[in-house]
């Protein structure tokens, strides 16, 4: 995903603060951290087994659909309801909230991905704080990762950058799960079989195939 990990480039460029943004670009570029247990690249790594972006590249698909949600979210706070946002936390805080899903997961061979022993353990969640505590980053973007599951998380959004990131990271989920849920519907209505998708392209493809074509089109792509 060559293009997409050119995107990722961009938007940590965005971040104007030149320290902040030297220290994501480190985390990003070089996450390893004194933790046993394999790893996966934040390119391959999935962004999760199976409720969301559940594929290879999935994470930096993720990443960077809600960097680029929570800047349009900054736009509208500051352009629409007349207030003030930090851009650098919210930038910094969407771009490493998931992170440490590099240890949480690993191959499951030919059934694509599953937890870790690491993740089993400890969630990607509780990692990423540690490791931005570690490394020094400002409480508020810490406050950012820790939020980032809105009100199903340990610790809530207690400021509207983590808010935004919040509210950027469900969008995202729900619209990956649920499309990623309905093309695996339609396939199983189709052929009777269950599919595991290799990306969201695919299950999008699925999806406006049927919406276009029918039931007949949906047997033609071959499933």
């Amino acid at each position: 995903m060559p293009l997409v990990m050119d995107e990722l480039g961009r938007l940590v460029d965005g971040i104007d603060d030149e320290g902040l943004r030297g220290m994501v670009r480190e985390f990003l570029e070089v996450p390893d951290v004194d933790l046993d247990g394999e790893k996966l690249s934040f390119d391959e790594c999935p962004g999760g087994a199976y409720i969301h972006h559940a594929y290879e590249g999935g994470l930096l698909q993720h990443t960077v659909a809600v960097a680029r949600l929570s800047m349009t979210m900054c736009d509208l706070v500051e352009e629409v309801y007349d207030g003030s946002v930090d851009r650098d936390t919210v930038l910094a805080g969407a771009l490493l909230h998931d992170v440490m899903k590099c240890y949480a997961y690993c191959r499951d061979g030919e059934r694509g991905f599953m937890t870790s022993q690491m993740g089993e353990r400890i969630d990607h969640l509780s990692l990423v704080v540690a490791e931005l505590y570690r490394r020094g980053f400002p409480v508020d973007v810490i406050h950012v990762a820790a939020s980032h599951h809105g009100d199903k998380g340990p610790v809530k959004p207690k400021t509207l950058e983590a808010l935004i990131v919040s509210v950027a990271d469900l969008a995202d989920s729900e619209l990956s799960r649920q499309t990623l849920r309905a093309a695996e519907y339609l396939v199983r209505r189709s052929t009777g079989e269950r599919r595991n998708f290799r990306s969201s392209a695919e299950a999008l493809e699925v999806i406006r195939v049927k919406a276009r074509d029918g039931w007949d089109g949906l047997a033609g792509l071959g499933l």
